[in-house]
């Protein structure tokens, strides 16, 4: 079954990050991405919320606004679309994101239409 592990943190955690702990971060992304090779089917960091653009349409108009739709303290960062076996084997691999150590990783099984 397909997974979506959604990686939640704080913005300003990375900001304020010394270039060797981000350096062992993404040593740490990297060691994730080679032990789950086989089960990883794509994934991406996303840039910062104030990149984003929000879009709506109420009564057929388009409304856009910048940023994200809500405001969180933590935000979506970045996620994983994986394989696993049950619930239960992407909950062990979410636990092994770096991101879990601060932050939040949100499990959500893919929904397939026939």
């Amino acid at each position: 079954m397909e997974y979506l592990l959604l990686i939640y943190g704080t913005e300003a955690r990375r900001e304020g990050m010394s270039q060797a702990d981000g350096a062992a971060e993404m040593a740490g992304y990297e060691a994730f991405g080679k032990e789950f090779a086989g089960a990883i089917k794509g994934g991406n960091a996303l840039q910062p919320t104030g990149t984003a653009t929000a879009v709506r349409v109420r009564d057929g108009k388009r409304l856009t606004t910048d940023g994200p739709f809500a405001e969180t303290k933590e935000a979506l960062g970045g996620y994983y679309l994986v394989e696993a076996g049950d619930l239960d084997a992407a909950i062990a691999m979410a636990a092994k994101i770096p991101g879990a150590k601060h932050g939040t990783i949100e499990v959500r099984p893919i929904w397939k239409f026939s």
